[in-house]
């Protein structure tokens, strides 16, 4: 997570349920108060428009967004684990995947890129409905879940990333 708390830094209750306007009208609000015509010295201003940078970046990203989070509730583990059988799904379809571009076969590149796009989705859903339940009950135990829903998000981003599919 980032130094600064970047949900703080942009007045921002902490939530992943954030959408991208929001970010900005508060990034935008909070730039606004460091104005250099306030009066602020151009060393304090350009460290605070740094933090505020770098608070908008983390908060746009879902990704990020789900780290700091994390990482605000106390759940800093280091798991590397994944959903049972999400593994051996990830290897064959990335070798599908990879076949695909090779063969420079359009409808199955499409298939593929927007298979990925679904689970991108269905990613950002599931851990926003954890987050939700985790803000009713306090269970613990959900934060491993986010942790490993995250965990597989990332193998289906990397695979976007490497496949050329569209972006976010």
């Amino acid at each position: 997570m980032p130094e600064v708390d970047p949900f703080k830094a942009l007045g921002l209750a902490p939530t992943f349920d954030l959408d991208a306007a929001r970010v900005e009208r508060a990034y935008l609000a909070r730039v606004a108060s460091i104005h250099p015509d306030l009066g602020l010295d151009a060393e304090s201003e350009g460290d605070e428009a740094a933090g505020l940078n770098e608070a908008r970046r983390t908060l746009l990203d879902p990704e990020s967004r789900v780290i700091a989070f994390l990482s605000l509730l106390g759940y800093t583990d280091e798991d590397k684990s994944l959903p049972d059988g999400f593994l051996i799904e990830i290897m064959e379809v990335r070798m599908e995947f990879e076949q695909a571009l090779v063969d420079e076969d359009a409808q199955q590149i499409a298939h593929w890129r927007s298979w990925a796009a679904d689970r991108r989705r269905e990613s950002i859903e599931t851990i926003s409905a954890l987050f939700r339940e985790h803000a009713v009950s306090g269970d613990r135990a959900l934060l491993a879940r986010i942790k490993q829903s995250l965990n597989a998000w990332r193998y289906i981003e990397r695979m976007i990333e490497q496949g050329g599919a569209p972006s976010r």
